[in-house]
């Protein structure tokens, strides 16, 4: 077999980066490539869901009120396991734990990072082979070296993350991350096992011509998105038009194509859950980090979603995020 020396994998790509940096300790590399690991595992056990006894629900209900599927429960102990047993997390928190969990050995009281993460969202769709994934953050603790981590460490605002990713699990499998320094793409090569970069430096397009929200809470959402709604029905070619609604229902998936292609992604609150349903801490400081990191916006509909302090780790918010264009004519309509 003729290996591509000019294809980076994960690891590579990650021992490269850190050359620029003399001084990084290599810690976050780390913790990406087993961040990576955890995802391959989680990979082979989607890829044959409809083959073996994990598919439908656990029988259990996480602290959201949601049915655990058991597919939800596998992915979540993989990536607990995977990033305990490393040597750069100081301890995580899941959607799917009730609390957050602090690793007591001293190799991790050592770790300058912690992990937030949803491990299988849009779990929904297992069942009919829809793409699923996994949504993570990562935040430099803020509790000295060498002690036990704490609840401060995890309630930071999304603008302390140093890091944030996911990954889909879908006609192929693709590895997003975020730094400071820019986002770039990794797609699983199954004949070696391994992410290889992708899409280097990812971008967001200033504007798109895809919405994706849930149409059939139309009546439920406040007037203001009703009329962005509108106004996306109503685009013609004379006005940047025509729109095109793209709603799979699993935001990774949703969110990845925008990302891509350019568009804006809606998640409002309704007149019965105004707090909306998506985690601030798992699912939408993740993607605004990488939004923002490639040129997009995320709100909440009234400000930044990375300024929200967070009061409780599974604290919900309403949440829009896409390109910048799109993101400001939202605003616009929201702020009548």
């Amino acid at each position: 077999m003729i290996v591509n020396r000019k294809v980076l994998t994960l690891d590579e790509f990650t021992i490269q980066q850190l050359r620029n940096f003399p001084h990084a300790t290599g810690e976050l590399s780390s913790l990406l490539r087993d961040i990576g690991l955890a995802a391959k595992r989680v990979n082979v056990e989607v890829n044959k869901a409809g083959l073996v006894d994990i598919l439908g629900d656990d029988g259990s209900v996480n602290v959201q009120g949601e049915d655990v599927k058991k597919l939800d429960v596998f992915a979540n102990n993989q990536f607990t396991g995977v990033l305990q047993h490393g040597i750069s997390c100081a301890g995580i928190a899941s959607e799917e734990i009730d609390d957050y969990i602090a690793f007591e050995d001293e190799v991790s009281k050592h770790s300058k990072y912690v992990c937030l993460y949803d491990p299988l969202d849009g779990s929904g769709n297992i069942d009919v082979n829809v793409s699923i994934g996994t949504i993570f953050g990562v935040y430099k603790r803020v509790t000295p070296l060498g002690s036990t981590a704490s609840r401060e460490d995890f309630l930071q605002a999304g603008v302390q993350q140093v890091a944030a990713g996911y990954i889909v699990y879908g006609s192929s499998t693709m590895l997003v991350y975020a730094t400071r320094r820019g986002v770039n793409g990794f797609t699983l090569d199954p004949s070696i096992g391994e992410f290889c970069l992708s899409h280097p430096d990812i971008k967001c397009p200033d504007a798109g011509n895809i919405y994706s929200v849930n149409h059939g809470h139309f009546f439920r959402y406040e007037k203001g998105v009703q009329d962005y709604i509108q106004r996306c029905q109503g685009k013609t070619k004379e006005n940047g038009g025509p729109y095109t609604q793209r709603y799979i229902g699993s935001m990774v998936s949703d969110v990845h194509r925008n990302l891509i292609k350019g568009g804006i992604f809606m998640y409002p609150g309704t007149t019965d859950k105004p707090e909306g349903k998506l985690r601030l801490m798992y699912e939408c400081n993740p993607f605004a980090f990488i939004m923002e990191v490639a040129g997009g916006k995320a709100t909440d509909g009234k400000k930044r979603i990375l300024d929200i302090v967070p009061q409780k780790l599974h604290q919900r918010t309403p949440f829009f995020v896409g390109s910048k264009s799109m993101m400001e004519e939202l605003e616009l309509c929201l702020n009548q």
